[in-house]
């Protein structure tokens, strides 16, 4: 049976409690993707604390089926520009059905991804098939596609907490990133996240979110 340790959790007044709960809302109430982005750096040591925060998210049988792939190089951003394009262009020509499209008129996107040259840093994120133990079994994973869609929730919040935004990019397929970013077939491309300062003069879609009342129930 796996060793057990006393669980490090401190119980907070009610009053704190209702107060980080709101302060935390409306830190996040403003966060949206981006797509136009400033070149300049990100200050060393950011992205890494945020990924150790991604690390620490909830997942299946606590073997941790992901792998962030951090991407800053020029020349491999472009060659994934390139052949994210190439995905692009195929689905607004012909793979995307028009109902897809229609939804996707408001945000005025299209096959052109220069945000993923400009942005100074891109994430690449990818689900483990396979995963090695520490006696250096192979087995397969548990609850992949959950475990790494919590670790980009805690990703992307933790990003936005540290002063940064983001863009959730999905080309489809992404069996390309495997080749550029040199990974095994085991892990399977789940999204491509582009981070960093917006541009000067950055406007975003007018949307609005729904209410409390329409996305919860209380039984």
């Amino acid at each position: 049976m796996e060793n057990r340790q006393p669980l490090n959790f401190e119980r907070l007044p009610a009053d704190e409690m209702q107060e980080r709960a709101r302060s935390f809302f409306e830190l996040m109430k403003p966060r949206r993707s981006v797509r136009d982005f400033s070149e300049d750096p990100i200050p060393d040591g950011v992205l890494e604390h945020c990924i150790e925060v991604a690390g620490r998210a909830p997942n299946g049988a606590n073997q941790q089926a992901w792998h962030f792939a951090v991407v800053k190089s020029a020349e491999v951003k472009r060659k994934i520009r390139e052949a994210a394009e190439a995905e692009e262009r195929e689905f607004y020509q012909s793979r995307a059905p028009q109902e897809w499209l229609d939804a996707l008129d408001h945000l005025g996107t299209d096959a052109n991804k220069p945000f993923l040259e400009r942005a100074p840093a891109l994430i690449a994120v990818f689900q483990k098939s396979r995963v090695v133990d520490e006696e250096g079994k192979e087995g397969k994973t548990y609850y992949p596609k959950e475990s790494v869609g919590l670790a980009c929730g805690f990703l992307i919040t933790a990003l936005h907490h540290a002063g940064l935004a983001s863009l959730t990019h999905t080309p489809s397929p992404m069996h390309f990133l495997n080749q550029v970013l040199q990974r095994p077939a085991s892990e399977k491309p789940f999204l491509l996240l582009v981070v960093g300062y917006p541009a000067e003069g950055c406007t975003v879609p007018e949307i609005t979110k729904k209410s409390l009342d329409e996305i919860v129930s209380v039984h």
